[in-house]
């Protein structure tokens, strides 16, 4: 039974994919989006041959469905779902790396200050239409906001569980209020679009967001799970140094990766809190907190759980619910649960 649901939990993007794909305004029938997909892969990798080839092997195939169907498919759900499951993969992940690094299990990029970080980078950006671009102001908004956390949670040289929290939640309540004064300060044009994509959204998905946030998110998931050992290796705290692990390089690493996946998650979807800390979580009292295993579920997982977010909150009304909403109703009560059953301490 555990060998299958470790199988099952693994394929659910697959699965997620799928449905999330289906369901929509317009209903498309399943059998119609496979072949779609399948044709449209022929047919793109046909004009790859093509050119290589210089016309020698072009196999041009006919998408025998309506024009309406491909625009829908290609143009609007397809980039959309696959940016939901990198981003909702990147946000997983780096819960359960922080929570490794820092042996809290109640530690994310969201709780740290980090997408509060990268949030009002991307917001200056927008707000103040500064050319240098979004995804770049993030990411160095989004390591100060870690470098303040950190150097406010070090007491006596030493960071403690509770006093990374506490400092978390300074350097949080500091961005969000800069964020704040932006909006305040902002044309009312900028301020509405500013506030819809701080409650996080994928409705502006496009083939360019995918382009830019796939490659680093990809990259950045794949070191994650290439050193995931070296994480089992970090949850032993400062015992780790006697066996001449370089502890605080290491960590250093990890938060730079981390750091740059959630900045480049948050430029384009906003924020999206509490996806890793419910996700690394669920996945641990499962299968254990051997990061070996944790690291590629908690992928899996989490691009799954963030497909089917999404697809509740543009499907359960009429309107689309910004899926911060959704994510943050589920996370509060998830991290009242860890806090009376950990009293805020590590616990694997």
């Amino acid at each position: 039974m555990r060998k299958f649901l470790f199988l099952f939990l693994l394929a659910s993007p697959i699965f997620a994919f799928l449905i999330s794909l289906c369901i929509g305004t317009y209903h498309m029938p399943l059998p119609a989006i496979v072949d779609m997909v399948v044709l449209k892969t022929f047919q793109l990798v046909s004009g790859i041959l093509a050119k290589v080839t210089f016309g020698k092997l072009d196999f041009t195939v006919q998408i025998p469905y309506p024009s309406v169907y491909q625009t829908i498919l290609f143009k609007i759900r397809l980039p959309r779902v696959i940016l939901a499951m990198i981003v909702g993969s990147a946000l997983a992940i780096s819960g359960a790396v922080l929570q490794a690094i820092f042996r809290n299990p109640l530690v994310n990029s969201y709780i740290l200050g980090i997408s509060a970080g990268a949030a009002f980078g991307a917001a200056l950006a927008i707000g103040l239409s500064l050319s240098l671009g979004i995804a770049p102001l993030a990411f160095a908004f989004a390591i100060l906001a870690v470098f303040l956390t950190t150097s406010l949670a070090k007491i006596g040289g030493k960071i403690t569980p509770v006093s990374l929290v506490l400092a978390g939640v300074i350097v949080n309540a500091f961005f969000s209020a800069l964020t704040s004064l932006l909006k305040f300060l902002m044309e009312h044009e900028k301020l509405a679009s500013v506030v819809y994509w701080l409650m996080g959204s994928f409705a502006d998905a496009d083939w360019h967001s995918v382009k830019i946030a796939f490659p680093v998110i990809f990259l950045g998931c794949l070191l994650v799970y290439l050193m995931r050992w070296q994480l089992n290796v970090l949850s032993f705290g400062d015992e780790a140094k006697i066996v001449g692990v370089e502890t605080e390089k290491l960590k250093l690493a990890f938060i730079v990766i981390i750091s740059l996946i959630t900045a480049v998650s948050v430029a384009f979807c906003g924020i999206i809190g509490w996806v890793g800390l419910m996700i690394p979580h669920i996945v641990r009292m499962a299968f254990g907190p051997d990061h070996k295993t944790l690291i590629p579920l908690t992928i899996t997982v989490g691009a799954s759980f963030m497909v089917l977010a999404d697809t509740l909150a543009r499907s359960i009304a009429t309107y689309e619910i910004p899926i911060g909403i959704l994510t943050t109703l589920l996370g509060i009560p998830f991290f009242a649960y860890l806090l009376r059953k950990t009293g805020g301490g590590w616990n694997a």
